[in-house]
């Protein structure tokens, strides 16, 4: 395989680069996160029709613009860069894809083209008390009735669960167990039985959302009872989504240290000159390399629909996130006094590379995953 982008994607990402550096610099950043919803639906709707960027890997008969994973991936490396606040992950990926590797032709057609117009936003539901992110252990329970389902129960840090339209939750059929039984429903958000209560989040550039469900009706996306390997699919496909994030805001954090290293003077030299401050550079400048290596080749596997997505996922999100955490302490620790400041970026930076570390479940998790699927 090669590396190197195509020049329409290098284009691209230029033009990526310019709209979200106008869009959202560090100032509008910190504003967008303090709006009630997270974000500012101005750029949300701009994103859409200025760029279409929530239907960039969406199929054109669906209403998206048809292009792949390698897209997307170049998009969400660039929103990583300056931590924009959107629904982003949550609708565009987890949902999209979600819809796109389970749901019936119809429910395609129906529920695809409102999200790739940015017009609706929707959001999957996971995670549960005790259970994590692992679909096997899941409690919540899809009764049957009718032609649908009645859901209660609770799920929690939803990206972005309070501001969808619709949730696309993740449930099991009465009496079942492990990978057996597991239906993902979709739920309107204006069902008398589901309430969306913000979450405090670690990272301020990130909404979750807990959800609780009192008898909420829900449509099976797909035949009920086999989601579980469409939901492993989606899953996979959203932690290669977020390692192209972090290898976004690893790549930032690695400027902003060199940019302060070569002007902040000491003992009348640029800090940049000690040896210190050139092997933490050096460092980090080493594990963003090779987690830029396995997110690429993740988005290449995801593009090319190889049966290595799930050990791909697994590299990449254990790679990126030890780099881009390592990248954000690092960029506080060059920046020194500052650097802990509220003022200064470098927390905001650290705060998301934290949080997306446990997102999908952190890089141990994944490490002992990919291990056990390599036989190791």
């Amino acid at each position: 395989m090669d590396f190197a982008f195509s020049e329409e994607q290098d284009e691209f990402r230029e033009m990526l680069r310019r709209f979200f550096e106008e869009k959202a610099p560090s100032s509008e950043v910190r504003r967008m996160s303090e709006l009630p919803e997270g974000f500012d639906r101005a750029v949300w709707k701009q994103m859409a029709e200025e760029l279409g960027l929530q239907g960039v890997h969406v199929p054109e008969g669906y209403g998206g613009q048809g292009f792949g994973f390698l897209e997307l991936g170049i998009v969400l490396e660039e929103m990583g860069r300056v931590l924009l606040p959107s629904p982003f992950l949550a609708s565009s990926v987890l949902a999209t894809c979600a819809i796109l590797n389970a749901g019936a032709e119809e429910q395609r057609a129906a529920l695809l083209p409102g999200l790739a117009s940015g017009e609706r936003i929707a959001a999957l539901a996971l995670a549960e008390d005790g259970v994590g992110w692992e679909p096997r252990a899941l409690k919540l329970e899809a009764v049957p009735e009718g032609s649908g389902f009645r859901l209660s129960g609770s799920k929690g840090l939803v990206l972005d669960g309070q501001v969808a339209d619709r949730l696309i939750v993740a449930a099991r059929l009465p009496g079942t167990e492990g990978d057996d039984g597991i239906t993902l429903c979709v739920v309107s958000a204006d069902d008398s039985g589901l309430k969306a209560a913000p979450q405090e989040p670690l990272d301020p550039t990130r909404r979750l959302a807990r959800i609780e469900l009192d008898g909420a009706r829900g449509e099976a996306l797909g035949v009920p009872g086999e989601g579980a390997a469409p939901l492993a699919r989606t899953l996979a496909q959203g932690a290669i989504a977020l390692s192209a994030e972090m290898v976004g805001g690893a790549a930032r954090c690695l400027d902003m240290s060199v940019d302060y290293a070569k002007v902040r003077v000491q003992f009348a030299k640029p800090i940049g000159t000690f040896q210190a401050i050139k092997h933490k550079a050096a460092e980090v400048l080493l594990d963003l390399e090779l987690a830029r290596a396995a997110a690429y080749w993740a988005w290449w596997v995801a593009d090319e629909d190889r049966d290595e997505l799930q050990e791909a996922a697994h590299l990449a999100k254990a790679t990126c996130a030890e780099a881009f955490h390592h990248a954000a302490r690092e960029n506080i620790q060059i920046h020194g006094g500052i650097g802990f400041t509220w003022e200064h970026d470098a927390h905001l930076y650290y705060k998301r590379a934290t949080a997306d570390d446990t997102l999908f479940g952190d890089a141990t998790e994944h490490r002992s995953k990919l291990a056990d699927l390599l036989g190791a």
